[in-house]
C-alpha cells in the first residue's frame, strides 16, 4: 500500500510540476513520503479516514494534538498538489479534489474509512 500511495504522488505531482515550482512540489512530496509512517497506524486505528474532498479528517473526538496538525501538514500539501493539477488542467481545485477522493476510496485497504459522496463514513470492505 505504501508504495501504491508514493507511485500516486509521484504521478499526481508530475502532473502538476508544470503549474508549480518544481523545488515547491519536490518540497511536498518529500514531505509527504515523511508522513507516511505516520498516517498509516492512524488510518489503520481508524483515527483520520479519508474524506469525499480529497482530504484527510480526524474521525476520533479527543485525537491528539499531533494527530490533528499531521492531518492538518497532509492537507495543506495536498491542496497545494491539487492547486497545481488543477492549474494545469484548466479545472478547480474542488474538482480536482473530489475526483482524487474517489480514486483514494477505491484505492484504500480494507478496514479503513472513507466518506462516501453522502457524507456518511464507512469501513473500507
Amino acid at each position: 500500500m505504501k508504495t501504491l500511495f508514493c507511485a500516486t504522488v509521484c504521478g499526481l505531482l508530475t502532473l502538476a510540476a508544470a503549474s508549480a515550482s518544481a523545488q515547491e512540489l519536490g518540497a511536498v512530496q518529500a514531505r509527504m513520503r515523511q508522513r507516511i509512517a505516520t498516517l498509516a497506524p492512524l488510518k489503520s486505528d481508524k483515527s483520520i479516514g479519508e474524506n469525499n474532498a480529497g482530504f484527510l479528517e480526524v474521525l476520533k473526538a479527543g485525537a491528539p494534538a499531533a494527530t490533528r496538525e499531521v492531518v492538518e501538514a497532509e492537507n495543506a500539501d495536498r491542496r497545494t498538489v491539487y492547486a497545481a493539477i488543477a492549474a494545469k488542467a484548466g479545472t478547480s481545485a474542488t474538482a480536482v479534489g473530489r475526483q482524487r477522493a474517489k480514486e483514494l476510496a477505491q484505492l484504500s485497504a480494507a478496514g479503513l474509512m472513507i466518506q462516501r459522496e453522502d457524507g456518511s463514513w464507512v469501513e473500507k470492505r
